[in-house]
């Protein structure tokens, strides 16, 4: 397995809680880990059910689903925890990647010498715990390297969400930000978010990738979306209720801010949403106000136009500069300890 997933330690906290039968919660990366956990449970007398569904994160826990079964312990695999009212205790077991990330540091000095002396360093949860090595490293080689706290949707300094970008924010000061992590996913939002030049390396294959033209592309194309819904009259206004991911306060803002302009707009509430399951609906265009990862990354299934609450905010003039929507917390005033983390719901 490419990711620490700590059995001894998950059975010992499921029998600090005399619990008998278990829900697993996995992201589509750990689903093997997720089906040895499970083996390994059953065989020490525990009843397992691997939950199915996409999973995209911390903030969409199956806790309620876990209730639902009669599960008395939530297990969620690959994600630190986030603030959120839990209806079970839930284990969270961030995977930590089994990786040398300091090599792929080495191999790509020359590229990451081009961000400038400033920068600040990132990561998703699977490297956080290598973060200070990291630091450490690149401060032999000359580099001044900031680690922004974040705030409180995230665990640890340093780290970064598909939806949360305030660690990467250290200060004006910075002449770049450094990410560790596979894929495109957060670097692009990071860019996107703090319009300072980006490099991701990936741990796994020593690869390299600066984000610019990336997120001129993608600026470009929601510049593109934003005219599409110029004419627009009517506006579904699309709400999650996945637990970590409602804004409904921010919904009704930006229902107040199209009828304002003389624009319909209707709340409508979706569990995964998805351009399919809106077929059947008339109304010109829509606004997502939950993963602000929805409308960009899926853009090409909607038929039609999907804007993000800032784009709505561009469509009717009331600002200016293009800016990506982030899911933001409040202060954070300690990190989570590393490893397994217990949390039990609230009385």
């Amino acid at each position: 397995m490419l990711h620490e997933i700590p059995f001894q330690e998950i059975l010992q906290k499921i029998k600090e809680l005399n619990a008998e039968k278990v829900l697993i919660q996995t992201p589509e990366g750990l689903k093997r880990e997720a089906q040895a956990l499970a083996e390994f449970l059953e065989r020490k007398g525990i009843e397992v059910i691997i939950s199915g569904d996409i999973n995209y994160g911390a903030c969409d826990l199956a806790d309620r689903e876990a209730k639902m079964l009669g599960c008395d312990v939530l297990i969620h695999l690959g994600h630190s925890y986030m603030q959120i009212n839990l209806e079970v205790p839930t284990i969270f077991v961030p995977a930590f990647a089994k990786v040398d990330i300091v090599k792929a540091l080495e191999k790509n000095l020359a590229e990451i010498k081009k961000l400038g002396r400033k920068i600040a360093l990132i990561t998703t949860v699977q490297h956080i715990r290598d973060l200070e090595r990291a630091k450490q490293f690149l401060e032999g080689e000359g580099f001044q390297v900031f680690i922004g706290k974040g705030d409180n949707r995230v665990s640890f300094a340093g780290q970064i969400l598909g939806c949360n970008f305030t660690a990467a924010r250290v200060g004006e000061d910075v002449d770049g930000i450094l990410f560790i992590g596979a894929g495109y996913f957060h670097p692009i939002g990071v860019a996107l978010a703090t319009k300072k030049p980006t490099l991701a390396i990936n741990p796994y294959s020593g690869d390299s990738a600066w984000m610019d033209k990336e997120v001129e592309k993608i600026v470009r194309k929601r510049w593109g979306m934003i005219a599409k819904a110029y004419d627009a009259k009517t506006f579904g206004v699309i709400i999650s209720t996945k637990k970590g991911q409602l804004r409904l306060g921010e919904a009704k803002r930006i229902m107040g801010l199209l009828k304002e302009h003389g624009r319909e707009a209707q709340l409508i509430a979706m569990n995964y949403i998805n351009p399919e399951a809106l077929e059947g609906f008339d109304f010109d265009a829509y606004v997502v106000v939950a993963c602000p990862r929805v409308p960009i990354d899926d853009a090409e299934r909607w038929r039609k136009p999907v804007l993000t609450p800032p784009e709505v905010e561009l469509l009717l003039g009331l600002r200016e500069e293009y800016e990506f929507d982030e899911i933001l917390g409040g202060k954070r005033e300690k990190d989570e300890p590393f490893g397994i983390s217990l949390k039990l719901p609230k009385r």
